[in-house]
């Protein structure tokens, strides 16, 4: 019995590593039309907002979105094309790893 404790606990915590690190907890859009500082701190302020949203960084050299998400929360990638879109860019693709 002491040993079934133990290896659910081991098991529970595997679980939960593998959680923390889950990919799919951070997307990257690639936008067209990102120049300039104003614009990423723009983006940053109104996709950050979205309590989905755990934090933010634009690439201006690589015109990249990298979006972390909180756990167990995610924005589908339909929202994220529009929040940009509304902001006045285009996205050329949402993935979930960077290229």
């Amino acid at each position: 019995m002491k040993n079934l404790f133990l290896f659910l606990i081991l098991l529970a915590s595997f679980y939960k590593y593998s959680l923390a690190n889950d990919p799919s907890s951070t997307v990257y859009a690639h936008v067209n039309g990102l120049v300039c500082d104003f614009c990423a701190r723009a983006l940053e302020k109104t996709i950050g907002k979205n309590d989905a949203v755990k934090s933010i960084k634009v690439d201006l050299s690589d015109k990249i979105i990298t979006i972390n998400f909180n756990e167990n929360k995610k924005l589908e990638n339909s929202i994220i094309e529009q929040l940009i879109a509304d902001a006045g860019y285009s996205v050329i693709e949402i993935t979930s790893e960077k290229k």
